[in-house]
């Protein structure tokens, strides 16, 4: 009985925290080694730059934000002396504490130093060959003089994916509603829109927007032929996304609870009164992020409507890159894009993390 009594204390009492000079060391020799390869990328950027003073200032800035995953890193060894004094006095929680913070600690200099080296390999690979990399995409001179007939032509792009977005939307819930259409009497548009769907999904947008641009001019279609390529072009992204979307607001219809639908249809409401008052707008809240996603791809797209001979920002920048020999004028039009998605993206974001609070509560 005295030995399970003993065996059953042994048991029972609590376990001291781990040692965290193992993790401590670990986060300290990543920070200096991020820290050492930062230095180096500097001091490359440097000697291919041989900047004024006050560049070499902010170089010297950059070297010592780079030292900043140490503070962590050595703040972790204080939290595991103090860890070592607290069990000395069997102080257990505080121990506890100490440990988990100085672990936090640990791992807080090493993420910190892990970004540290991926910026450090990012300057790295732009000032590589003797800076080849930034004379090839990032000559001043040929952003300043292309950005103005760049950005000019970038509005058509605008243009292009805004006209496209209003059609998808009709267009879109057009077939979705099409294909949920109940009954034998449905069967046949139900067919005709899982064919349309699966077909424009499946070609690419590039594709579409030649066959379109060019075979309907040439064949002579009427209403058609005499459409400017930039209505051509929002016909032909219309097709293609309108398939994606009719998808997303597929799920947002089936994704209302059944008892929605029968309550409408025992209150004497139609299918399409149902629809249209009960069950769309319920839907059409939630498919609004993944609606945005498909929008910011639609956009995106606008950039391949130069194969259909439109002048659009990139086909103006391949124009302007090939007379200087040079491929900044194409990047002003990836940062064009990357300012107008950015925003964008970030309000999704926002829309998602709304969603998630708004169906936790409830």
């Amino acid at each position: 009985m005295t030995s399970g009594a003993e065996t059953e204390a042994v048991v029972t009492e609590p376990t001291p925290p781990q040692r965290v000079l193992p993790t401590a060391v670990v986060a300290l020799l990543v920070a200096v080694l991020c820290a050492l390869a930062a230095a180096l990328a500097l001091w490359s950027l440097h000697r291919m730059l041989e900047p004024p003073a006050g560049v070499d200032a902010l170089l010297v800035v950059l070297a010592l934000v780079a030292l900043l995953p140490l503070v962590p890193a050595v703040r972790a060894f204080g939290d595991d002396r103090r860890r070592g004094r607290h069990l000395a006095a069997g102080r257990l929680a505080p121990a506890r504490h100490q440990a988990a913070s100085g672990r936090e600690h640990a791992h807080t200099a090493m993420g910190y130093a892990l970004a540290v080296l991926i910026c450090a390999g990012l300057v790295w690979f732009t000032t590589a060959n003797d800076g080849a990399i930034t004379r090839t995409f990032l000559r001043w001179e040929f952003l300043r003089s292309s950005f103005a007939n760049v950005l000019d032509a970038f509005w058509i792009n605008v243009e292009v994916a805004v006209g496209a977005q209003l059609l998808v939307l009709v267009v879109g819930l057009v077939v979705a509603v099409m294909r949920l259409l109940p009954g034998r009497a449905g069967r046949p548009l139900r067919w005709l829109a899982i064919a349309y769907v699966d077909t424009f999904r499946a070609i690419p947008s590039i594709i579409t927007l030649y066959l379109v641009g060019f075979g309907l001019k040439l064949a002579q279609v009427p209403v058609f032929k005499d459409l400017s390529p930039v209505w051509l072009a929002i016909i032909a992204l219309t097709l293609t996304y309108s398939s994606y979307v009719a998808e997303v607001y597929r799920a947002g219809i089936e994704s209302i609870h059944p008892s929605q639908w029968a309550a409408a249809r025992s209150l004497g409401l139609s299918y399409g009164m149902t629809l249209r008052t009960v069950i769309v707008p319920q839907a059409v809240r939630r498919i609004v992020p993944p609606l945005l996603n498909d929008f910011i791809g639609l956009q995106k797209d606008t950039a391949l409507i130069g194969v259909m001979g439109v002048t659009d920002a990139f086909a103006q920048s391949r124009l302007t890159a090939s007379n200087v020999f040079n491929l900044t004028p194409v990047i002003v039009v990836a940062v064009l894009f990357v300012l107008i998605t950015i925003p964008q993206a970030r309000y999704v974001d926002r829309l998602l993390a709304k969603e998630q609070t708004r169906t936790g509560r409830s």
